[in-house]
Formats: structure tokens, sequence, C-alpha cells
């Protein structure tokens, strides 16, 4: 069971506003041992393997604005796409650092910030952070993770959006990406999601990738239907963040990234809004993606993910905004492992 409590603070009169922000987390063991831990849930003993009972922590964000422009220094829970914290499991991962974000011009967003420190889904202490990428050598512990990008609103539902960032002495990367929306009719609606990452190493590693990829969704009554591929190549995988944070690529599904060294994968998706037969709150995504061209252990490789998900928030009466989210994954690999899940996860939140 998790609690987490969010206190977002206005800021001060005058020119210069300052205010504070403060995150608490809890995690509480309901029931676990030795032989069901490590699933980034719980903090657990590296000697035993066993969870601990519960866990806590907490976080404070200094903020200070003029006009449209924040400062804000301390915790972080970033959504960016080079820096996207992962919240999978019961509690979110957190970052240490500042980050200066203006929207002073017109459809203009600009962001910049450095992290220092990392705090894991199942931890209670920062550390420095790691690289993730298939194929990748000669990675090291950073305390510097840099970046700064911008994203413009063109026109409605056209945004384009470009990324540079840095782990120092690991890899640098350039992400564009383009997404658009518009209605091709009364009833029909198309979107288009375009993503590129290009990454390079940096001190002593060999990371050196470039991953293409396009998302084309056509939605209707409801419905939406949305037909993907990507394309890895390079030497190496693309490189991320590791220690739990999500890849912001087209591909990442609830267990596999899909992001190997050479991998191309292509994505096929279903979505669907129940509101439009008289049942609102219902919604149903169903998502398959297949891989291939790389290897394994120097063997051609495939895999495969098909993921269901069904929630449900009440709507109204004493229960209302509780959901209730059944997710079923299936990932099969023809050189790594076979993973059936269920999961079912309740939340509920009350703003005071």
């Amino acid at each position: 069971q998790g609690f987490m409590l969010r206190l977002k603070s206005g800021y001060t009169d005058g020119t210069v506003g300052v205010g504070v922000d403060a995150l608490g987390l809890a995690g509480i063991k309901l029931d676990s041992g030795g032989g069901t831990g490590g699933t980034g849930t719980l903090v657990r003993s590296a000697r035993t393997g066993k969870s601990a009972d519960n866990h806590g922590f907490v976080g404070f964000t200094a903020k200070a604005k003029v006009s449209e422009t924040v400062l804000t220094v301390g915790t972080h829970e970033p959504v960016l796409p080079i820096a996207f914290r992962n919240d999978t499991r019961m509690l979110p991962q957190t970052f240490q650092g500042g980050q200066i974000q203006s929207k002073d011009i017109e459809n203009l967003t600009l962001t910049a910030g450095q992290f220092q420190k990392v705090r894991l889904r199942d931890s209670t202490d920062y550390e420095n952070m790691v690289m993730a990428a298939d194929g990748a050598t000669g990675g090291v512990r950073s305390n510097k993770f840099n970046y700064g990008g911008a994203s413009y609103q063109f026109i409605p539902g056209l945004t384009g959006t470009y990324y540079y960032a840095e782990l120092k002495d690991n890899y640098s990367q350039h992400h564009a990406n383009l997404q658009f929306l518009t209605d091709l009719t009364e009833d029909f609606k198309f979107k288009t999601d375009l993503r590129y990452f290009k990454s390079s190493d940096k001190g002593n590693t060999n990371v050196d990738n470039r991953l293409a990829s396009g998302m084309f969704s056509l939605g209707y009554a409801g419905h939406w239907l949305g037909l993907g591929y990507q394309d890895s190549s390079g030497k190496t995988g693309t490189p991320y963040l590791g220690g739990g944070t999500d890849p912001w690529t087209m591909n990442t599904l609830t267990y596999q990234p899909f992001l190997r060294a050479k991998e191309d994968s292509w994505q096929v998706r279903y979505d669907y809004n129940f509101a439009q037969i008289g049942v609102p709150g219902l919604n149903l995504m169903a998502r398959y993606a297949s891989g291939d061209n790389f290897k394994i252990g120097g063997k051609s490789a495939k895999e495969w993910e098909r993921d269901i998900d069904l929630g449900y928030t009440i709507q109204s009466g004493p229960l209302k905004d509780v959901s209730l989210l059944v997710r079923n994954v299936m990932y099969r690999g023809s050189h790594t492992t076979d993973v059936d899940e269920n999961r079912v996860i309740v939340n509920y939140t009350f703003k005071f």
C-alpha cells in the first residue's frame, strides 16, 4: 500500500514570487517474502532479499517566479523526453537538482536544468546516476545530467520539440519530436507522433545510436486505432538514465522498451472510451509490439509483447474518483525469458 502527499504552495507577492513544494511518500508491505521481492516496489535487504515492512521519503522543492519564468531547486519528478521519471510501481522515482522553465513567449516553452542525484522507486536514498543502453560499455556513475530544450506550438494541434541532454562521462543525446492532431471530418480524427533520438559517446563509453519512430492513429466515436514503427541503428541501443527511468520512446511498453542494438519493431494499438455507449469512466487499451533484427549472445533473436489495460473510475457517490485498473502483460523472447503478469491497481486521490 502506498501513500503520496503532495503540497504545492502559491507564490509571495512582488516582482519575484517565492514558494515551496513538498512531497511525502510512504510504502507499507502487505505481503512479501525473500522470493517475491525485487520488483521495484519495496525497499529490500541486499543481504537477505527480504522486503522492509515500511519505508518513506520526504522531499522539498524551493521555487521562484518572475512573470512566466519559474526556477525550481530540490526534488523533481521530470516528465521530459530525455528524462521521464517512472511511476509504474507503487511510489514514483524522483531526482535532485535544479530547473528553469519559461513560458514568457506565447506558444513557446523553454526548459533547462541539471540533475545531480536520483532516488529509485524502491529506495529512500539519493545516489549517483547510471546509464542504461544495450551493448554499451564503459559507463560510470555520474553526478551531472545537463539538459535544455524548447517546445513550440506552430498552429493549434501542431507542436514541435527539441532537447539536448548529456550524462557526464557517459553519453550525449539530441531529441526531436513532432506531434500533430487534426479533424479529418466531423467524425474522424487523425494523430501523428514522430520521434527521433541521436546518441553519442562521452568519456570512455561506446554509445552510438540513432532511433527513429512514428505512430499514426485514427480516431472515431471513442475508438482510436494506431500503427507505429521504430527503427534503431548504430553499434549500441538507445541510452537513457538507468535504474527504472522510462525511455520516452514509441515502443516502450509495460515490460520491454524494444531498445536493443539495431532492433526494428512495430506496434499496433487500440483504445476505446466506453462513455460513447453510456459508461463514462470505463476505458480499454490493448497493444501489441514485435521486434527483430537484433542479436543476443551472437545469435539472431526476436521478441514480442501484448498489453491489455481495463480501467474504471467511479463517477459519483461516496467513492467518487476511486479508480480500478486491471492490467495483463504477456512477453515472449526467443533468447530472453517468458513473462506473464496480472496487476490490479486501486488508486484514490483526495484534494484537500
